[in-house]
């Protein structure tokens, strides 16, 4: 599994980079730059919520613990998953081929058999 899909916040978006977002919440924009994070924000209602959300952690550091938190959710999550993936996926066996192969083929005679019995009486 490739790593950057397990880290949320990396290449999370396109538009403004998260060291920049982190600065917009905590205050050390200057105008231009704060005015281009809440353009932005405009523009995006699921960043919009985000941030707004952002804003009620009042401590950065809970914040990366949170990203971290998140992070190891999705990984362990993404886990799971593949994991029941696998227990789903049929094994390479060759002799279950051989045994619906077999079992088709007995159908497939005994339906001719019982046609042809029926057909001489």
């Amino acid at each position: 599994m490739n790593n950057d899909l397990l880290n949320i916040l990396s290449n999370s978006n396109k538009d403004i980079d998260n060291q920049k977002l982190m600065d917009y919440l905590s205050g050390h924009l200057n105008e231009q730059e704060k005015h281009e994070v809440e353009a932005w924000m405009l523009e995006n209602d699921f960043a919009n919520d985000a941030v707004e959300g952002l804003e009620q952690v009042h401590n950065s550091r809970h914040i990366q613990a949170m990203v971290e938190q998140l992070n190891n959710d999705l990984h362990k999550k993404l886990q799971q998953k593949n994991a029941k993936k696998e227990k789903r996926k049929l094994k390479e066996y060759p002799w279950i081929y051989i045994a619906v192969i077999l079992i088709l083929a007995l159908a497939v005679l005994a339906y001719y058999v019982i046609h042809f019995l029926q057909h001489n009486k």
